[in-house]
This record gives structure tokens, sequence and C-alpha cells, in this order.
């Protein structure tokens, strides 16, 4: 689809030189070409053609991608959908892609204006449970990652964590930088496991959420104490995504997110979903364009806040919501 190919151009030459003008643009598509989220805007009494800026989009709760197929063109022109971890017999969300190699050429192009170029980092991925299921986004990312790494020491791993620290010593004083990126609960399991962790000037540690019911649940500085200490640590990094979203953000220190130019988050009111929130925190809605081909407008179950700089701190969940893989912690 043309239009389609128009937008993957645009995100991977970081052309969007105006959000709000693309996103209503979008959002007029969107509103005609899929179904689940034209049937929403119509249930909501909106009518797009009066839709001007983005406080009168209507975002679409992200649990409609557990029961539907939100997708913007006809379902024989996606290659694959990626699905949520979800917990034991819960229904997963299924986001259907129209191109991979466009959602991971745009993770790496997220990824390297926010720490340079990946050919400069050994890449080490800790996403056991991850990697024990088939369709997660984030194990097709770090799979990218370590392929356009192009050292021999990245790789996976699952719970060989002697393996793993081994790995560490060795490159202690590599030139390189290594990414050790990891689910929250394994990334805590290895600062438990007893094993000898090197001091590392060359390490950025990046915890990517989700406890997945290994552990209790704890408070993004409880866990971020915890590692910064058996790593030896000044910061913990954060990556911030999601199986409905095809944008991730990071944060190089105290959970605070640098928001990428494809994505624009908004607060609504915690009682209100369909009202805007009045104060600094609330219910996170995200427009994403690199959603172009499902829904870019999506009310997510997380609670955020934004500090005095613009940087988006994610506070936790709603308390009614299903705990999702890629989850943090609840403040």
């Amino acid at each position: 689809m043309e239009y389609f190919k128009s937008f993957k151009q645009d995100i991977l030459q970081c052309n969007i030189k105006n959000f709000e003008e693309k996103a209503l643009e979008l959002f007029r598509f969107q509103a005609v070409h899929n179904p689940v989220y034209a049937s929403y805007i119509h249930a909501r009494g909106i009518e797009a053609n009066a839709v001007s800026k983005l406080e009168e989009i209507p975002f679409l709760p992200i649990r409609f991608f557990k029961d539907f197929q939100v997708i913007s063109a006809d379902l024989n022109q996606f290659e694959g959908y990626y699905s949520s971890s979800g917990t034991t017999g819960a229904i997963t969300s299924r986001h259907y892609f129209w191109s991979e190699s466009f959602y991971l050429e745009h993770a790496l192009n997220l990824f390297e204006k926010a720490y340079g170029s990946i050919e400069d980092f050994h890449v080490l991925a800790l996403l056991p449970a991850y990697l024990e299921r088939k369709g997660s986004s984030l194990v097709s990312m770090a799979d990218f990652f370590i392929k356009k790494s192009g050292s021999p020491y990245s790789g996976f791993y699952l719970y060989n964590y002697k393996d793993l620290i081994n790995v560490l010593h060795q490159l202690k004083e590599d030139p390189k930088k290594v990414l050790l990126l990891g689910v929250t609960f394994a990334l805590l399991d290895l600062s438990e496991s007893g094993l000898a962790i090197p001091l590392m000037n060359n390490l950025v540690v990046m915890e990517t959420g989700g406890m997945k019911g290994r552990r209790k649940e704890m408070i993004r500085e409880e866990v971020h104490d915890q590692l910064k200490s058996a790593f030896q640590q000044e910061n913990i990094h954060s990556e911030y995504g999601m199986t409905e979203l095809l944008s991730q953000a990071y944060s190089k220190s105290e959970g605070k997110y640098n928001l990428p130019f494809s994505m624009h988050v908004m607060l609504r009111d915690i009682n209100d979903p369909f009202a805007f929130s009045k104060r600094t925190q609330g219910g996170i809605n995200v427009i994403d364009l690199a959603n172009f081909h499902s829904c870019a407008f999506i009310e997510t179950q997380d609670l955020g806040k934004f500090d005095e700089l613009g940087q988006l701190e994610v506070l936790g969940r709603f308390d009614n919501s299903e705990i999702r893989g890629c989850n943090l912690m609840v403040n």
C-alpha cells in the first residue's frame, strides 16, 4: 500500500517535521480504513472529520488488541503478528505488522539516536521468559541488535548466568561498550546469584520491566538500587515499549524517558478516560506514528507523570489492570 510506504520512509528518515499535522492525517486515514477503530469512534459519537487537534483524537483502549485484529488494511497484506507475554491462561494481545523489516530498522534507529551505533556495543540479552515463547517483539528486536552489532560475544542467555558473568569478565577492559539488556526479574536473579560481577566502566545495564510472576512486585527505586549495587553502576537504564507499540523510549537514569520523534504522550484523568489530566500525572495515552498500519492512538493501562524538564516517568499500572510482561512496578 502506497500510504504505508510513504509513512515508512518518513519515519525511517526521521522526516516527521510537524507531528500534529502528521498525526491528524494518520487519524483520518485510520478512522476510515481500520474497522475496529472506526467502530470505536462511532460508538463514542465522534465525527472524525470534525477532529482538528491532538486533544480531540480518541484513543483506543489497549485491551482491543486482545479481542480484535486491529489493522488498517486487509489481513492478507500483513506479514505476521507479535504477541504479548501475558500471564498463564490469559488472553494475549496480537499486534499485526505490515513489515517486520520496518519494525526492526525503526527500533535500531531509535536506539542509535539515544546511544550511538550498535556496532560500538557487545549486546548480551538476558530475556529468559521471552525466549521461552514465540512471537515476542522484544526478542526480535534484541536478535536484530545482536546481529547488527557484529560482535562474536553478542548473544542470548537463558538461565546460564555463569556463562554470562564469564563473558562480562572477558569484556571488562574492552574498548567497546557492553549492553546488558534484561527482563527485570532475570537481572535481579543474576544480582543475587552469588557470582562475582566485575566492575565495568563500559557496561550499560538496561532493564525492560517485567516480573512475569517470578518475584514480588517492587517499586522502580528498589529495583534500580539493587541493580546499581550489584553491578556497581551509577545508573540503571530502562526501555519502555510494549507489543502494541512499534516505537520504544529509553531512560538513562531515574526511570525518566525522553520520547523519540515518533511518539507523543498525553496524560488522561485517572477517573475519566475521556478527559485529559489537569495534573502532572495520569493515565498514559500514546500516539505512535510507527503504528501507521494498525492503530496509532493507544490508551494504555500505565500511569505516568512528566517532570519539570518534560521527561516521562512511568509510575506503574492501574490497580484493576492485568499484569503485562513488560510492565514496570507500581509506586
